[in-house]
């Protein structure tokens, strides 16, 4: 796809030669993000930062990569703090804040809603969640996270083997990474839910349809052996029609370190797009996997500043500019911003 002035919306736009453009870009931009070096490509430039949802890694890390480019970041976190609260409509909204931004990030409780608004927008507009529907960027971040731990074990994401685990069916990090998965060779997904969190069908069916193996489980111990990615995610209590709903399942996928030892291959990879829910009853990932070395959930968070960097460069065209704009950091030591 041309990247540049579009709007990101879903993964259904990108090729793999993209998501590969993409994964270059971010590689690129890593001294920048490890604050190794400074850039002010984006000097003068505004992000709108519009989250209409509860989130913290998904807004913090959009506003990160755009300070790190040197660009400045406006941010409403709520609907009541918005006109919308007024009845203003999305197409008002996106006319007068594209008035005042060079590119939008937006946060949604409904399926189709960014889009709805991006058609009105004057400036790019990036999705960053729209209700169960997708989550491009978090997909993006989880599949180039894959990328890089899969090169520490010789592996690249072609015959990848993964765990899909937890709530399927309102997880849009989930149907996102798994459109992702469908333009790789021989991928093999066992996907582990309850009954009744299943995937949505038309979601395997493609996935099928590209001739990649498809296994559901219902018993979480059964469908983790033989892969090299456990991708957990926690019930999606906010997309169901009541809290007695969701209560129902409460606590029953919750990986420890005594069921991973008992039923994975010793090199696993896990994964979660977070937040974990960390209440007892609740808890999909237990704290005792706090100190497996292949927890990867927080190199997954430090991955999303570098790949939604890659995305305001691509669409805002700055890609080979970069580092005309860079300048090295004074204040950086060998102690801050280690990878983990």
């Amino acid at each position: 796809m041309d990247f540049v002035g579009n709007h990101i919306l879903s993964v259904s736009q990108f090729s793999r030669e993209d998501v590969q453009r993409i994964f270059k870009v971010a590689d690129d931009v890593r001294p920048y993000a490890m604050r190794k070096r400074i850039t002010r490509v984006l000097e003068g430039a505004i992000s709108s930062n519009m989250f209409f949802e509860p989130s913290t890694r998904t807004r913090v890390s959009f506003g990160s990569a755009f300070n790190l480019l040197g660009g400045d970041v406006r941010e409403t976190t709520e609907v009541k703090a918005s006109a919308l609260a007024k009845g203003e409509s999305l197409f008002d909204t996106a006319r007068v804040l594209s008035g005042y931004s060079d590119v939008i990030v937006m946060r949604h409780p409904e399926s189709g809603s960014v889009a709805e608004f991006a058609e009105a927008s004057r400036v790019p507009v990036i999705n960053g969640g729209d209700g169960p529907n997708e989550h491009p960027s978090q997909a993006l971040l989880d599949l180039y996270t894959m990328r890089q731990e899969m090169a520490t074990h010789g592996k690249t994401l072609d015959h990848l083997r993964i765990a899909l685990i937890g709530d399927l069916k309102y997880g849009r990090a989930v149907h996102s990474l798994c459109k992702l998965l469908g333009l790789y060779d021989n991928i093999s997904l066992h996907l582990v839910s309850p009954p009744g969190l299943e995937i949505p069908e038309e979601i395997t069916d493609e996935l099928r349809g590209k001739g990649h193996s498809v296994m559901p489980f219902h018993i979480m111990e059964d469908g983790i052996h033989e892969v090299d990615i456990l991708y957990v995610t926690r019930t999606q209590e906010e997309r169901f029609p009541s809290q007695e709903e969701a209560d129902k399942y409460r606590g029953l996928f919750r990986l420890n370190q005594a069921i991973y030892t008992q039923h994975c291959e010793p090199n696993t990879v896990i994964m979660h797009p977070l937040p974990r829910d960390s209440r007892a009853q609740a808890q999909e990932l237990d704290e005792d996997l706090n100190q497996n070395p292949n927890l990867a959930i927080f190199r997954q968070t430090d991955n999303g500043v570098l790949v939604r960097m890659a995305l305001f460069a691509l669409v805002l065209d700055v890609v080979d500019e970069v580092d005309n704009h860079a300048k090295p950091v004074t204040w950086y030591t060998a102690k801050r911003h280690q990878p983990l």
